[in-house]
C-alpha cells in the first residue's frame, strides 16, 4: 500500500464548463484543508459531502478559484484512501493554480493510471477490472463501452475465480490420492480428473469463443482504404467519418501520409487509414507516402480497394489486385455518376467471391451498401449482453489459451498413462495462468506497464 498522498487533473485540458482535480491519500483531506477556505473545515465535515467555498494559495492567501469540493473518506472509496476532488471553473488558468497549491501544500504528482493501480493494490478491483477501466475510457461503440462496463463490473473476474476454486478442489482431491494411495483407487481419481478438467476446459473454450468479438469491440477493425491517386480514397475516408480529414483535389497525389481516423459501422469499429495512392512515382516525398501506405497494408484486417467507373483498369490496378490476393477486402467502383469506361465483368472476374460496391461518393450513393458488406464480412452476431462474459483483452486470451493448453495436457497425460503426481504440475500451471488473468499472480514490472497505459489523473 502506498503512503504518500497524490493528486492531478482529472479531466481534459482546454476550456470546459468545470474541471476536476483528485486528491487520494491518508493526508488527502489535512492537504485540501490547507488551501480551502469555507464554512466548514473539511476535516469536520461528514464524507460523501459537498462543500462550498474557495481554493486560495497557501503561501500569499489570494484567492484562486470559487469551489465545490467532495470529501470522501476511505474505505467507501475508489481507491480505498481518503479522496477528496476539487471542482473548479474548467479554464487552464484556475486548473493549474489549483494544482500547484495541492503540490504546494504536501501532496505529490500522480503517475498516470495511480489512481486506479492503488484501487487494485489496495483489494478494491482486480487486475482485469483496472483494464476494463481504460477500455471503457476508450470505447468507440456503444457495445464496446457495455463489455468494458460488464468487465469492470466483475463478471468477467468472477468467472476466473469460479474456474480457480475447481482446480484448487480438483488439486486437493488429487493430493490425497498422492500422497496416501492406500485410500483410494487410482483409476477413480483418473475418472474424477477427467470429468473436472473437461468441465473446466469447456468453460475456457466459451470464453476464448468471444475472444474474436471482444477483440473486434475493444481494438476495432485495421482498414486502409487503397488504389490509384484520384480515385476518390480521401473523399471515402471523409464520407465515412462525416468530417474533412482528408484533402481532396483532382490534382493526382495529394496524400503524401497514413491519415487516421475511428468510424462506427453498424456497431463495429473502424480504425481507417487513409493512405497515399499506390503507384510508382519519381516524386521523393510522395515516393515515401507509397511506401507507407505499403506499411500499414501489411497490418491490415480489411482492405478498402477502391477503383475508378470512370477510366479503364490500368497495369496499377491489376498490380494492386494481386497484391491484395489473400487479403480480407471490399472493392468499392466509385464515380459511376460519370461515364462507364470501367470493364466491370473483368473486375468481378479478377477479385472472385470478394464483395464489389458500385459507388458514387460525390453524391453519396452506395455507402449504405458498403457498410453493410463490411458489417457482413466481419458479423458479430446478436451479442447477448444480459448473459454473456466476452473476452476482449489481448492478453487476457493469451492467458486463457495458455490455461487451456495445461489442462489439455492434463487430459493427455491421463490418456497415455503419466503418473497423477506428473499432470498435477500442468493443472497448477493452469492454476497460475488464470491467476494471472486477475492480478492474482503477476509480477510487479507487468502491473507497473498496465498502469502506464492510463492517462494522468485515472
Amino acid at each position: 500500500m502506498e503512503t504518500d498522498t497524490i493528486a492531478a487533473i482529472s479531466t481534459p485540458p482546454g476550456e470546459g464548463g468545470i474541471a476536476i482535480i483528485r486528491v487520494s491519500g491518508p493526508e488527502a483531506i489535512p492537504i485540501a484543508d490547507q488551501i480551502y477556505h469555507g464554512k466548514n473545515n473539511l476535516e469536520n465535515v461528514p464524507t460523501h459531502t459537498v462543500q462550498y467555498g474557495h481554493i486560495v494559495h497557501p503561501q500569499t492567501k489570494e484567492r484562486i478559484d470559487e469551489v465545490l469540493v467532495t470529501v470522501m473518506r476511505s474505505p467507501r472509496t475508489f481507491t480505498r484512501e481518503d479522496v477528496v476532488e476539487i471542482s473548479c471553473h474548467g479554464g487552464m488558468i484556475p486548473v493549474q493554480a489549483t494544482l500547484e497549491a495541492l503540490l504546494l501544500s504536501g501532496a505529490r504528482l500522480a503517475e498516470p493510471g495511480e489512481f486506479t493501480k492503488r484501487a487494485f493494490l489496495n483489494g478494491r478491483i482486480d487486475l482485469s477490472q483496472a483494464e476494463a477501466v481504460i477500455d471503457l475510457i476508450r470505447s468507440k461503440t456503444n457495445q464496446a463501452a457495455k463489455v468494458a462496463i460488464q468487465q469492470a463490473e466483475g463478471r468477467l473476474s468472477r468467472m476466473i475465480r469460479r474456474l480457480r476454486h475447481d482446480i484448487v478442489e480438483t488439486l486437493a482431491h488429487l493430493a490425497v490420492n498422492v500422497d496416501y494411495p492406500e485410500y483410494d483407487a487410482e483409476e477413480l481419481t483418473s475418472q474424477y480428473l477427467v470429468q473436472r478438467c473437461e468441465s473446466i476446459l469447456k468453460e475456457i473454450d466459451q470464453l476464448l469463443q468471444t475472444a474474436r468479438q471482444g477483440k473486434i469491440l475493444r481494438e476495432g477493425i485495421a482498414t486502409v482504404i487503397v488504389g490509384r491517386p484520384n480515385v476518390g480514397k480521401s473523399s471515402l475516408m471523409n464520407t465515412l467519418t462525416q468530417e474533412n480529414k482528408a484533402i481532396v483535389t483532382e490534382i493526382p497525389g495529394t496524400t503524401r501520409d497514413v491519415i487516421e481516423e475511428y468510424v462506427n459501422v453498424r456497431g463495429i469499429p473502424l480504425r481507417l487509414l487513409d493512405t497515399a495512392g499506390i503507384r510508382e512515382t519519381e516524386d521523393v516525398v510522395e515516393r515515401i507516402g507509397v511506401e507507407r501506405s505499403r506499411e500499414a497494408l501489411a497490418q491490415a484486417d480489411l482492405v478498402l480497394l477502391v477503383l475508378n467507373y470512370a477510366e479503364p483498369l490500368t497495369d496499377d490496378d491489376r498490380k494492386l489486385l494481386r497484391l491484395l490476393q489473400g487479403y480480407t477486402k471490399v472493392v468499392i467502383v466509385n464515380k459511376v455518376d460519370l461515364p462507364r469506361r470501367l470493364d466491370l465483368e473483368e473486375v468481378q472476374s479478377l477479385i472472385g467471391e470478394t464483395p464489389l460496391i458500385t459507388t458514387s461518393i460525390k453524391e453519396e450513393k452506395g455507402i449504405d451498401q458498403l457498410e453493410e458488406a463490411i458489417a457482413r464480412l466481419f458479423y458479430l452476431g446478436k451479442m447477448e449482453m444480459t448473459d454473456q462474459t466476452y473476452v476482449s483483452n489481448t492478453r487476457h486470451i493469451h492467458l486463457l489459451t495458455q490455461a487451456k493448453k495445461s489442462v489439455q495436457e492434463v487430459l493427455n497425460g491421463i490418456e497415455s498413462g503419466m503418473p497423477l503426481d506428473m499432470v498435477e504440475i500442468d493443472l497448477k500451471n493452469a492454476w497460475q495462468y488464470l491467476g494471472e488473468v486477475i492480478g492474482e499472480a503477476v509480477a510487479e514490472d507487468l502491473i507497473d506497464q498496465i498502469f502506464s497505459q492510463f492517462c494522468l489523473g485515472k
